[in-house]
């Protein structure tokens, strides 16, 4: 009797703990239910706010463009996600030429959303 109740015992701490990994994974410190990276590729992909697939090529994404290098390997190609981050807030700043917009600058996303989309694209 002793041996089964251990077995069960264990295996209850063990659904517990594995149903709280997975849930923890799942949900953010928000409740929302999606990471922050979900909800960068969201605005990422978005036409209405960042609409990166108009131009760049993104694994996931239909009918990316081709003009601006494909987002691969990021984190090889930004070392500082701040730098990351910066070029999508002024793309101008280290390229006066460039045509990617200026989406802080010109507040075509929140300081918030730029985060949420530097936390998504420095992942790929």
């Amino acid at each position: 009797m002793r041996r089964f109740t251990k077995i069960v015992s264990t295996t209850s701490i063990i659904a517990v703990a594995i149903t709280g990994l997975g849930l923890a994974s799942t949900v953010n410190a928000a409740g929302t239910g999606k990471s922050d990276i979900e909800k960068g590729k969201e605005i990422a992909f978005s036409r209405k706010k960042g609409n990166c697939l108009a131009c760049h090529n993104i694994k996931g994404g239909k009918l990316a463009g081709n003009i601006a290098p494909p987002l691969v390997a990021m984190q090889q190609r930004f070392p500082d996600k701040a730098k990351l981050r910066a070029q999508i807030f002024d793309s101008t700043v280290a390229n006066p030429n460039s045509i990617m917009p200026p989406f802080g600058r010109h507040k075509i996303i929140s300081d918030k959303e730029i985060d949420l989309v530097a936390e998504f694209i420095y992942q790929l």
